[in-house]
Order: structure tokens, then C-alpha cells, then sequence
């Protein structure tokens, strides 16, 4: 399995596509910044075509980006986030940038005690298998494979909800439905 599919049509996105109102930020946490959360931040922003500005961040952050992820994602034509692996502070400090949506990837990240974020965001835990439990090289690619393609189908149907015109609880339904859904 080479990791390519339908992530070829992202290399031609156009990231400078102009939107009406700002962005939905989004910060996507896991447990080291490493994998998951980097994929599911490139991932956001390329579907969100302007219309998202995704973060990531880990509760325990990682000392570099896995350079699985940095394979998938280049191999993808995504780029890869230009920051090393970042700690959840960073977003959630009274001065930070408000935030729309934090979306857990890790167990581990969803069972913290959450900060009060700025901007009182919607949150939801959107599970993917952590790939570091894999010691093998080939099992720990098809594992961010496989959660790449389950960030995608569910950032694609985030993309698409009418979040302007759905109330509070309605959008916490959504992306709580999201979540558990899983392929």
C-alpha cells in the first residue's frame, strides 16, 4: 500500500481561496504532536480550503514530527506543518488566539483535565489508534495510513456541515457523531 489515493487532488488545492467571515480554528490534540495531530492539521487545512485554519498541539509533546507522517503527508502533496511537535499550552493561555473547535485524537489526550480554552470551544474526542504502539515500521505506517484516511473522511464531512446556521448543541452533535464513527 503506498498511501497516495485521493490525497493526490490536495497538491492542487488552493490554499489562498478567499472566504467570507473568518476561518473555524481548529486545534487537534494528541498525545506527542508527532503523527496524528500533524496529519489531521495538514488534513483540515487543506479541505477546509480557506474556510479552516487548523493547529495542533500534544500533551506531551514529541521531539521531532514522525517521519512516517512526514512521508504520508508529502507523499500526499499536503505540506507538511513548518513546526515541531507543540505543547497544548500554547492554545490555551488567556492571550492564545480563540479557538472554534479542539478535536482529541489520543485516548490519552482526551483523558486530561481540559484547559480553559480562549474563545470556549466545541470539543469532541475523535479517536484514532495511537501508531506508537506498533513497534514494527510497517505496521506503524499502515496505521497512520489508515488514520489519515479516517481523518479525512471526517474532515471532509466537517467541511461540509452548515456550521453558520446550526445552533450550539446541533454542532456538538455533529461532531460528537463524527467521532464515533470510525471505518
Amino acid at each position: 500500500m503506498d498511501g497516495g489515493g485521493d490525497f493526490e487532488e490536495f497538491a492542487r488545492v488552493n490554499r489562498e481561496v478567499t472566504v467570507n467571515g473568518e476561518p473555524l480554528r481548529i486545534l487537534f490534540l494528541s498525545q506527542r504532536n508527532s503523527a496524528r495531530s500533524m496529519l489531521a492539521e495538514a488534513i483540515a487545512n487543506a479541505v477546509g480550503r480557506g474556510q479552516i485554519e487548523a493547529f495542533s498541539a500534544g500533551v506531551r509533546p514529541a521531539a521531532r514530527v514522525d517521519p512516517i507522517a512526514v512521508q504520508l503527508l508529502e507523499h500526499a502533496g499536503l505540506p507538511v506543518p513548518d513546526h515541531p511537535p507543540q505543547h497544548v499550552r500554547q492554545f490555551s493561555a488567556p492571550d492564545s488566539p480563540p479557538l472554534d473547535f479542539v478535536f482529541t485524537l489520543s485516548d490519552t489526550a482526551a483523558g486530561e483535565a481540559p484547559p480553559v480554552w480562549p474563545g470556549h470551544p466545541i470539543t469532541a474526542h475523535w479517536r484514532c489508534v495511537d501508531p506508537a504502539q506498533f513497534a514494527d515500521p510497517g505496521e506503524r505506517r499502515l496505521a497512520l495510513i489508515r488514520a489519515r484516511t479516517e481523518l479525512e473522511r471526517r474532515l471532509r464531512v466537517f467541511a461540509n456541515l452548515p456550521v453558520k446556521s446550526l445552533d450550539r448543541i446541533s454542532l456538538q452533535a455533529h461532531v460528537d457523531s463524527l467521532g464515533a464513527q470510525s471505518t
